[in-house]
């Protein structure tokens, strides 16, 4: 563990100052604190609400991240109301919840870390709870408790499984009082306490602890085989690419068959080492590494027996195979384990394991399943560390069952927000690094849809999706360079968006250019480039999105359907002077979007066009020879040309990039799941723009 402490940072801090950089320094390193999980303390004194000064813990506050935690997620709870219950020989989980409740200052404030009497009950000032790859190797050994007394001596205190709460936290400062030495404390298959009265100290413990214990995982390891050796050989990094392209979008209509989930690929050293082993399935079968992990990774993996070398088919095949048994193997694990009161969680594996291949993880959307993947990267380390110096042992299926169903854990789903309309939903626009591209792009992240951006533009593309990126969520936007008149520039550009996020829900084809000459000035090059790119273009991204979306089923043969979407014009409607290449381009558009919408249907593929006028606003499009010559066509000046398309409809207004989104966020939508084959027309009202 890197030490990160800086004592000039430190001195401008006060004690809940110092509480909060502590925290954020441990939980930067994910080698040290899972996402989500740690706790972290100091006990110092405040004002109450009656101008009384009183002795509290302030600590970390449930389904806080210690990487991002500030100030407001922190609690203070009196310690003259907590230390009380020291005395007592029993308390039941929601008792203690209810009875800190009412020991907290402000009320509003998080409810405090189910380890809140742990942190209480110790003396120190200050307390951190880690969970760092190295104590969990030691943590998770066989002959743990043995190894860390060889290592640490009386430095140590050991504390046999139990699951947080009143009784681990008696358990622990009951030893602790029997070994008053003790520096660090080693929960068994969980993690480590340190603790000091400085909060310098109680942070440099944590760094002690881990560096000792990576000095002796390292010296116990050397010579021997990571998990047993190679069994099969991986595949290479482009067959691998190739591969997870060829098989996601027909996972991923498996794992959706009770609600659609965005899919993560991971094919790092480490895991392809790790599936690629002779231990490997066996480790992954015993079991957690981590209490902690469970809410992301559920109690286990899934290992899917057909490996790189079974090839797309075979692995498909493999996977469905494996996950009938994975899900009866579920069910048989919760009748087995559970209490009359339960109600048995989605059965569905959130990672699966492939030979020679890689991980492949599950979420709601792709940040939640990119964290399933880095949680699993630190059980894959734990059990390398813990096979290099003993054996792995994982919590047992009580044990598992007890933290995958405890509410204590299940109250951090409901600290999440809520779904938006078009959650776990994967777009493709092309024409992404356009004003209206983004426009969409844009309309669609806000309500919850992941957008891959396609343009021949990639620079301007992939600045649009880390805006996006940044303003809305991790994994929200991704950039693909794409030629829609190239069949391997699509088909590779749509691979891509598979490989990022699994799937395909909805298809705009927005991509576009635009040349205006009467027609004996056109030229056949010009002609050929608007249908190329309007028509032909349109054909071949709708062709390789619908061949996706067919692969998306359900084991009962139902397709997830999807949502095709075609950018089109009123020019496609109406005819318009010294326009033709483009408006019979848009003609051709919006035809082809009924000929697909008869095509498709029985799939659940909607197919729906935008006819909207022109856009002015923000293009750049308008703002070159279209714009001039278009001008030139209505006999107004340039500068006025935004005007008069204001002027000529009915309601008397421009038509910007935000209503065409809108229109497309319909049809992207549910609300439009009994229409295909329609126009919708985004003009202001023309009359020569109405369908007929």
């Amino acid at each position: 563990m890197e030490n990160r402490w800086s004592d000039e940072r430190a001195r401008s801090l006060d004690e809940f100052g110092l509480l909060v950089y502590r925290s954020n320094l441990l939980g930067s390193d994910q080698t040290v604190v899972n996402r989500g999980g740690g706790n972290t303390s100091v006990k110092r004194r405040v004002t109450d609400f009656r101008g009384r000064e009183v002795d509290v813990l302030t600590v970390k506050g449930t389904g806080y991240d210690l990487r991002t935690i500030t100030g407001k997620g922190f609690a203070d709870v009196v310690m003259e109301d907590i230390l009380p219950l020291r005395s007592h020989h029993a308390m039941t989980d929601e008792a203690m919840v209810e009875y800190l409740s009412h020991c907290m200052i402000d009320p509003t404030a998080p409810r405090p870390s189910i380890e809140t009497l742990l942190h209480g009950f110790l003396p120190a000032k200050h307390i951190d709870h880690t969970h760092a790859d190295i104590s969990g190797a030691i943590a998770t050994s066989v002959r743990g408790e043995e190894i860390a007394r060889r290592l640490f001596g009386n430095e140590m205190v050991w504390v046999p499984y139990i699951r947080p709460g009143f009784t681990m936290a008696k358990m622990t400062v009951d030893a602790l009082d029997a070994n008053p030495s003790a520096r660090f404390v080693v929960l068994q298959k969980h993690g480590l306490i340190t603790w000091a009265d400085d909060a310098r100290e109680c942070y440099r413990r944590n760094v002690e602890f881990l560096d000792r214990g990576a000095a002796f995982v390292s010296d116990e390891s050397r010579g021997k085989r990571v998990f047993g050796g190679l069994k099969v050989g991986p595949a290479n990094e482009t067959a691998r690419a190739e591969l997870a392209a060829a098989v996601m979008p027909a996972l991923r209509g498996e794992l959706s068959r009770n609600q659609r989930v965005v899919l993560h690929f991971d094919d790092a050293p480490d895991i392809l080492e790790f599936v690629s082993s002779a231990e490997g399935q066996s480790l992954a079968e015993a079991g957690l590494a981590c209490p902690d992990h469970v809410l992301y990774t559920k109690v286990k993996p899934m290992w899917v027996g057909a490996g790189a070398e079974a090839g797309a088919e075979g692995i498909v095949a493999g996977v469905r195979r494996d996950l009938a048994a994975y899900v009866q193997a579920y069910g048989r694990f919760f009748e087995e384990n559970k209490e009359s009161w339960d109600t048995p969680a989605d059965p569905l594996p959130k990672i699966l394991l492939t030979p020679g291949l890689g991980m492949i993880t599950a979420g709601k959307d792709k940040r939640a399943a990119t964290i399933t993947a880095d949680f699993y990267h630190r059980a894959v380390a734990i059990m390398r560390g813990a096979t290099g110096i003993d054996r792995f042992v994982s919590l047992t299926a009580k044990e598992a069952y007890d933290i995958e169903y405890w509410p204590l854990e299940l109250y951090k789903l409901t600290l999440l927000p809520p779904e938006k309309e078009l959650s776990r939903r994967v777009a493709f626009i092309t024409g992404g690094a356009g004003a209206l591209g983004r426009a969409i792009a844009e309309r669609f992240v806000q309500d919850g849809c992941h957008v891959a951006l396609a343009d021949i533009n990639h620079q301007g593309a992939s600045a649009i999706a880390e805006d996006l990126t940044a303003r809305y969520g991790q994994g929200m936007a991704a950039a693909v360079h794409a030629d829609v008149t190239s069949e391997a520039s699509i088909r590779a550009a749509l691979a891509a968006t598979v490989r990022t996020y699994g799937g395909l829900d909805v298809l705009v084809c927005n991509a576009g250019v635009a040349s205006s000459h009467s027609i004996e000035d056109t030229t056949l090059e010009e002609w050929q480039r608007t249908m190329d790119v309007l028509s032909t273009g349109y054909f071949l991204t709708a062709r390789e999105g619908v061949k996706l979306m067919r692969q998306q089923r359900t084991p009962d043969g139902r397709a997830l359907g999807g949502s095709i979407i075609f950018v089109a014009s009123k020019a496609g409607l109406a005819a318009a002077k010294n326009a033709a290449a483009y408006a019979t381009a848009k003609a051709a558009v919006l035809h082809l979007a009924r000929c697909l919408a008869e095509e498709v249907a029985e799939d659940s593929i909607r197919v729906n066009s935008l006819a909207p006028d022109a856009i002015i606003e923000g293009s750049g499009l308008w703002a070159g020879q279209w714009g001039q010559a278009r001008a030139q066509a209505h006999g107004v000046d340039p500068a006025a040309l935004a005007e008069f398309y204001r002027g000529r409809n009915m309601l008397q207004r421009s038509v910007t990039g935000a209503d065409v989104a809108e229109a497309a966020r319909f049809f992207a939508s549910d609300r439009s799941c009994a229409t295909t084959g329609a126009i919708l027309s985004v003009d202001g009202g023309l009359h020569d723009g109405y369908v007929r």
